[in-house]
């Protein structure tokens, strides 16, 4: 039996390509919080987040004898993951980023709470305001710790067009919250 720790997501593929399928659980252990993420950010519930994410591991399981080695295992899931939503988006044009996400700090005076929640929801509002190319990428990028290239392999949009989306998406943000700053 394999642990978390004892092997990479390639040899794990490797090995249940080769038939241990039930080693499967593994990598839905390692990636579920992150695709579930994903899937909150795009449909905004729990419960289309989790059917999201059923179908993202159900696809990735069918597909992982496409898995070839070249990316790393995340971002090729990642990608499954984001052309899953975007397709499901697609019908119904609604993405939402995580910046409009909750998160509640622990043990930190009212005043510092008042101030978090008061600056987030301001980050949530421009971010909003985002066209969906330049969310996307902030998203990947920021929130899920994605580098230029695996953004590239997931999104299919060239690296600088993405670091392009990321600079100007900073660059809008800093002018809403400059003026919500100001205005504050």
């Amino acid at each position: 039996m394999i642990t978390d720790g004892e092997a990479d997501d390639q040899k794990i593929v490797t090995r249940i390509v080769s038939g241990q399928k039930e080693l499967f659980r593994v990598l839905v252990h390692r990636h579920e919080q992150a695709v579930y993420g994903m899937g909150l950010s795009f449909f905004r519930n729990a419960e289309d987040a989790a059917d999201f994410t059923q179908e993202v591991f159900l696809k990735a399981y069918h597909s992982l004898f496409k898995f070839e080695g070249r990316a790393r295992f995340s971002t090729w899931l990642y990608k499954i993951a984001y052309n899953t939503a975007v397709n499901r988006i697609n019908r119904r044009k609604e993405y939402c980023s995580l910046a409009e996400e909750e998160f509640a700090p622990d043990g930190l005076t009212p005043e510092y709470t008042l101030l978090r929640t008061a600056a987030k929801d301001a980050v949530a509002e421009a971010v909003k305001e985002l066209p969906d190319k330049y969310r996307i990428c902030i998203d990947l990028f920021f929130f899920y710790d994605r580098s230029y290239q695996e953004i590239e392999a997931i999104t299919g949009y060239p690296v600088n067009t993405i670091k392009s989306h990321v600079f100007r998406a900073k660059k809008l943000l800093r002018g809403k919250l400059a003026d919500y700053s100001e205005g504050s």
